[in-house]
């Protein structure tokens, strides 16, 4: 298999939201991550960037990476890596702490039921 055979077959295809920083300016946008391989990523959103342009992604439980601009169609872009990640890390839930649940009590103190 070619190297462009090969590329289909690592790339997940997902819908996460990630930070998005483009070298030079201050603003961070909002992208949503439509497919993500541990070289690279396909970004979609309102953001003015072109081929080449170095830029940083926050990913969910990895951080910012930094990558560059592959290529450009419409509002969607690819970026690929400057160091490989691992994607599993990207689609786990966050780590950390636990979420408390609501609880209802009754007048008298006693717990009814969790909500």
């Amino acid at each position: 298999m070619s190297n462009v055979d090969t590329r289909q077959l690592d790339r997940d295809s997902l819908f996460i939201l990630a930070q998005l920083r483009v070298d030079g300016q201050e603003q961070v946008y909002r992208v949503k991550v439509r497919n993500l391989s541990a070289g690279g990523m396909m970004a979609e959103g309102d953001v003015k960037v072109l081929r080449g342009a170095l830029v940083e992604v926050e990913l969910r439980n990895l951080g910012w990476v930094e990558g560059s601009v592959a290529w450009k169609e419409d509002n969607r872009f690819g970026i690929a890596f400057v160091d490989e990640i691992d994607p599993k890390q990207a689609r786990s839930p966050v780590a950390g702490g636990t979420v408390a649940q609501p609880q209802v009590f009754h007048d008298a103190g006693t717990k009814l039921r969790n909500i």
